[in-house]
């Protein structure tokens, strides 16, 4: 689809064993991590250890089988259905976004949604680009269109917009933006990506969600995609995507917490309004249509 950003700056540099995995399309590089401890991955033959380097000319494998670095980036828009898990962990037996995406290069997830959740998900072969989006620290926007139990009262959207302290996770959520879309609907954008944070914030405040679509992360939207549908991203997207990335930093292996969540007290003095402008809005709605749709017709479900 696209030719990788900074390939031709990384040729001939010894890079992190983590991050060729990662640019190689086989996997996040928190995941080749634990591939790395697991004893699963060699160089040249060897065991790997955590925070090698791995040299131009050099062969890495994992279970035994080559790995060569993708020199084509891919970016798919997907509408992920309710019920299905982002994971790749089938221990219990859930269907996953693997399972039913029918796709002939091996991607991986750029952040999750939870079993129960649906919507954009974007799935990729580039550790890079999936680095930079779900480092919390570079405030990038995620908007969802929640519906909860009951009417919504105007002091619970207000609180929503300040910040909600979680008990259970010990933390105080960023400033968000928040607005009312219906008697018990309402439109959020978050800058972090807590576990199940929307749904804690909401229980924290009494109300019960029952739905929640992610329908936009940063400037992609997810449109009219139906559930277990996907498509290419744009080839608009992308490079507004990669403008919107230029200055996001990447975090480094093990030194990152992905959360972004700030100790009780201390996230709104450091962060008012929560979501820097222009980090990540999209300037116009309803964009993006292009590329075709290709429905996944394997392990769908009704």
């Amino acid at each position: 689809m696209y030719m990788r950003e900074g390939m031709k700056k990384s040729r001939g540099e010894p890079i992190r064993l983590n991050k060729y995995l990662s640019d190689a399309g086989y996997c996040s590089r928190r995941e080749a991590d634990r591939l790395v401890e697991a004893g699963r991955v060699t160089v040249d033959g060897r065991a790997a250890v955590m925070g090698q380097k791995v040299s131009p000319g050099q062969s890495v494998a994992v279970d035994g089988k080559g790995i060569t670095p993708e020199r084509e980036m891919v970016l798919l828009v997907m509408n992920k259905p309710a019920g299905v898990v982002c994971t790749t962990d089938r221990r219990w037996g859930d269907t996953t976004v693997y399972d039913i995406l029918d796709y002939p290069k091996r991607v991986f997830s750029i952040g999750r949604l939870d079993k129960d959740s649906e919507g954009l998900l974007l799935m990729t072969n580039y550790g890079d680009i999936l680095n930079k989006i779900m480092r919390a620290g570079n405030y990038h926007e995620k908007e969802y269109v929640v519906t909860v139990n009951r009417e919504i009262r105007p002091d619970f959207l207000e609180k929503l917009s300040r910040g909600v302290y979680l008990e259970e996770l010990d933390v105080t959520t960023r400033p968000c933006q928040v607005f009312l879309a219906g008697k018990n609907r309402f439109r959020i954008i978050l800058t972090q990506g807590l576990n199940r944070q929307i749904r804690r914030m909401c229980a924290s405040l009494g109300y019960q969600v029952t739905k929640l679509v992610r329908v936009r992360v940063m400037n992609i939207e997810l449109g009219d995609l139906k559930p277990g549908e996907y498509r290419p991203a744009s080839r608009s997207e992308y490079a507004r995507l990669c403008e919107l990335l230029r200055d996001s930093k990447n975090p480094e292996a093990g030194k990152t917490d992905y959360r972004g969540a700030a100790k009780p007290g201390a996230g709104r003095a450091e962060n008012p309004g929560a979501a820097k402008p222009g980090a990540g809005r999209i300037e116009s709605r309803g964009s993006g249509k292009s590329g075709a749709y290709r429905k996944i017709e394997k392990g769908k479900r009704t």
